[in-house]
C-alpha cells in the first residue's frame, strides 16, 4: 500500500528542514588553531555580509589574563589560555627575555553565556621576550583538549570536567630549551599521536603519543625549532606532516617520522612562525626577511611525495608572513607583509604582487608585524585586525575592497611603539569569540 499523499511530503519536508535548518543552526566548531581543517576556512550560512551602522552584537564579555593564544570552541564550551601575571615586568624587548612569575592557566568558558565552568592553573615562570602569556591556541580532539604554555608545559584534558589525563614538561621530558619568543607551535592531533615543533637539536619535529603523552619520534635536526604549527595535508600519496622550521620546509611521514623532502627556507631570527600554506599543487612558505617559496608537488618514488621550486621571494616578489599565516583563494595568496604590515595580494604561481593595503592591518601607515589574522567564510574575509577591528573584505585579485568593519576590543598590547591585539579568534554559532589581554567577548554575525 503506498503511503498517503501527505505522508510522503510530510517526510520530504522533514528530511529537507534537517538539512536545510539543522545546517544553519549547528554550524562548524572550531576545535583549534586555524579551525576545523587548519585552513582558516569555515563553513556557515546565514553570516552578515555588511556592518550594520549600530554595529555588531556583543552577546557576553568575560575578565580573562593575558595572552596571545587564540579561543577554540566546540559545541557549548570556549578554550582558553592565559597567565596571570604575579611578579616581574612585561616589555617587549626584542633582544632581552623579561623575567615574570604568576599562573598559567587553560580556562572553559559556556559559549552561550560566558560562565566560567573550569580552570586548570598551575604556577609558571617566563623566561621570554614578548611575554604576555601562552601563545598556542588549544586543540580540541574528540573529548579531550591538549593545551601548550609558553614554557613547554603540555597538558591533556578532559574536555568536561577539566580532570587531568597527562602532562609534560617539555624541557624536561625532551631536553628543549625555551625558544626567545616561547613554545608557540598549536598541539596538531591526528591518528593517535600529537605532533609540535618543540623538540631539542636532533629533532625539532616531535611526535608524541595522544593516549600517554610519551616521545614516539623526533625528526629534522636543528639549532632552534621556530614558532611555526604542524600541518597535515593529506595528499595523494597518503598523509604528510609540512613542517616549517628555522632551517627549511619538509615533508614528513606522519607514522614513521622519515623526510619524504626538504627545501631550505631560512627567516632572520629564526623566526619560521606561519604555517606552510597548499593550494592544488603548490606548497607556499614564508617568513621575515624576504624569505619565502612556492613548491609544485610532482610524482616522487613509490608512497613518497617530491617536489620542485616554482619561485623564490625577493624584496619585489611574494609576501613575507608571520605573525598571521596567509589564506590562498582562486589562486592567489593573501597574507600580511610582517616588514611593512600591508596587507597584500601575490599570484601564487608566479610570486608578483597584485596590490597591497595598509587599511585593514596598520591603518594607513607602515608598521613592522601588520597584523590581520584572516579566516574565510562563505565570498567574505573576515579579518581580525591588531587594531581590534572586525573587517570584512571581499578577495579580488585587483583590488582591496572592504565592505565594513566593527570595533571588537580594545589594543591592550605593545609592539615597534603602537597598541596591537595579536590573537586569532575563533568562528563558530555564527559568532566570533575574541581575546585581548583583558577580556574574551562573543561578537554575533548572524544576519
Amino acid at each position: 500500500m503506498s503511503p498517503h499523499p501527505f505522508a510522503r511530503f510530510a517526510q520530504k519536508w522533514f528530511v529537507t528542514g534537517f538539512l536545510l535548518f539543522g545546517g544553519l543552526v549547528h554550524g562548524e566548531d572550531w576545535p583549534g588553531w586555524m579551525g576545523p581543517r587548519g585552513d582558516g576556512t569555515w563553513n556557515e550560512t546565514g553570516l552578515t555580509e555588511t556592518i550594520p551602522s549600530e554595529g555588531l552584537k556583543v552577546k557576553w564579555r568575560v575578565p580573562v589574563g593575558v595572552g596571545y593564544s587564540g579561543p577554540a570552541v566546540v559545541g557549548s564550551k570556549v578554550f582558553l589560555s592565559d597567565f596571570q601575571k604575579e611578579t616581574g615586568e612585561s616589555t617587549n624587548d626584542f633582544n632581552a627575555r623579561a623575567q615574570l612569575k604568576g599562573t598559567e592557566r587553560l580556562v572553559c568558558f559556556d559559549s552561550q553565556s560566558g560562565k566560567l565552568l573550569w580552570q586548570y592553573a598551575y604556577p609558571e615562570e617566563y623566561k621570554i621576550s614578548y611575554s604576555a602569556g601562552p601563545r598556542a591556541t588549544p586543540t580540541v580532539h574528540g573529548d579531550k583538549v591538549y593545551h601548550l604554555g609558553a614554557e613547554g608545559h603540555l597538558a591533556c584534558l578532559e574536555t568536561q570536567t577539566g580532570k587531568l589525563v597527562w602532562k609534560s614538561n617539555l624541557k624536561k621530558e625532551l631536553g628543549s630549551n625555551t625558544p626567545l619568543w616561547g613554545f608557540c607551535s598549536h598541539p596538531l592531533v591526528h591518528d593517535g599521536h600529537v605532533y609540535l615543533m618543540a623538540g631539542p637539536a636532533e629533532g625539532a619535529l616531535v611526535c608524541l603519543d595522544q593516549a600517554t603523552g610519551k616521545l614516539k619520534w623526533k625528526a629534522l635536526p636543528t639549532k632552534e625549532p621556530g614558532y611555526a604549527p604542524v600541518v597535515l595535508h593529506r595528499g595523494k600519496m597518503g598523509p604528510e606532516l609540512l613542517a616549517y622550521f628555522p632551517e627549511g620546509v619538509a615533508s614528513v611521514s606522519p607514522i614513521s617520522g622519515s623526510v619524504n623532502w626538504q627545501v631550505g627556507l631560512t627567516p632572520q631570527y629564526a623566526m619560521s612562525i606561519s604555517g606552510p600554506r597548499v593550494f592544488g599543487d603548490v606548497i607556499f612558505a614564508s617568513g621575515i626577511g624576504d624569505t619565502g617559496v612556492a613548491l609544485e608537488m610532482v610524482p616522487g618514488e613509490p608512497g613518497k611525495s617530491k617536489v620542485r621550486e616554482l619561485w623564490r621571494e625577493t624584496n619585489k616578489t611574494g609576501v613575507p608572513t608571520a605573525n598571521s599565516t596567509p589564506l590562498i583563494v582562486n589562486g592567489v595568496i593573501y597574507g600580511c607583509d610582517c616588514q611593512n604590515g600591508a596587507f597584500r595580494a601575490v599570484d601564487l604561481r608566479t610570486g608578483n604582487r597584485l596590490w597591497e593595503s595598509f587599511m585593514p592591518t596598520t591603518g594607513n601607515r607602515r608598521g613592522g608585524h601588520g597584523t590581520a589574522f584572516i579566516v574565510k567564510a562563505g565570498d567574505l574575509f573576515y579579518l581580525f585586525s591588531e587594531t581590534g577591528h572586525l573587517v570584512l573584505v571581499k578577495p579580488n585579485p585587483k583590488e582591496y575592497v572592504e565592505l565594513g568593519r566593527f570595533k571588537v576590543l580594545e589594543p591592550t598590547n605593545e609592539s615597534f611603539g603602537r597598541p596591537v591585539v595579536w590573537s586569532h579568534p575563533a568562528f563558530a554559532q555564527k559568532a566570533m569569540f575574541a581575546r585581548n589581554d583583558k577580556e574574551l567577548v562573543r561578537v554575533e554575525l548572524g544576519k
